[in-house]
């Protein structure tokens, strides 16, 4: 079906979740999963923010005449919550102009030896006390996870991403 169906059959079903207190997690090809999630979430969780940790900014308003899709993914949460990004290393002067514009923090690229707590920290920053994280798998190093539709050059070790989420998981609910 169209992606619009998609994500209303994953917001319903987060919402199912979530309004009983679960803690969801979804896995999925696509980043588009995670609107539909964050739909439902922010439903619950008026104070939500969202972490979003990818290779691509995906700040699109439309791609492909598709205002639903990889490319608008980012975009179409920022609609409904504050947004940080992390280990963004390609977007479009479109995507630059949005960030700009709309203020987003984005902490661009994560080459295996950055300063993993810095970053952290001024991600913390930006985020509110109940997040949503959402992670794409291009955010990792190609040498490590080539198996992604779109890799980027550089990247995250795995290491690197887990101090990420340790430090993150540890502030933030």
């Amino acid at each position: 079906g169209r992606p619009e169906r998609l994500v209303a059959q994953v917001r319903e079903a987060v919402h199912g979740f979530a309004s009983m207190g679960k803690l969801t997690g979804l896995l999925g090809g696509e980043h588009t999963i995670a609107v539909g999630a964050v739909q439902a979430l922010s439903d619950i969780y008026p104070d939500l923010s969202v972490l979003y940790l990818d290779a691509h900014a995906d700040m699109r308003d439309e791609f492909m005449g598709a205002r639903y899709g990889h490319a608008t993914a980012a975009r179409r949460i920022l609609d409904l919550c504050p947004l940080v990004e992390v280990g963004v290393r390609s977007l479009s002067l479109e995507e630059r102009e949005t960030i700009r514009n709309e203020h987003v923090p984005v902490h661009f690229g994560a080459e295996p030896n950055v300063d993993i707590e810095k970053i952290a920290q001024k991600a913390l920053e930006s985020l509110s006390s109940r997040i949503y994280v959402s992670v794409d798998l291009d955010v990792l190093d190609p040498s490590i996870m080539a198996a992604v539709g779109t890799p980027e050059p550089g990247g995250m070790s795995w290491d690197t991403l887990t101090a990420l989420l340790r430090t993150v998981g540890d502030s933030k609910e």
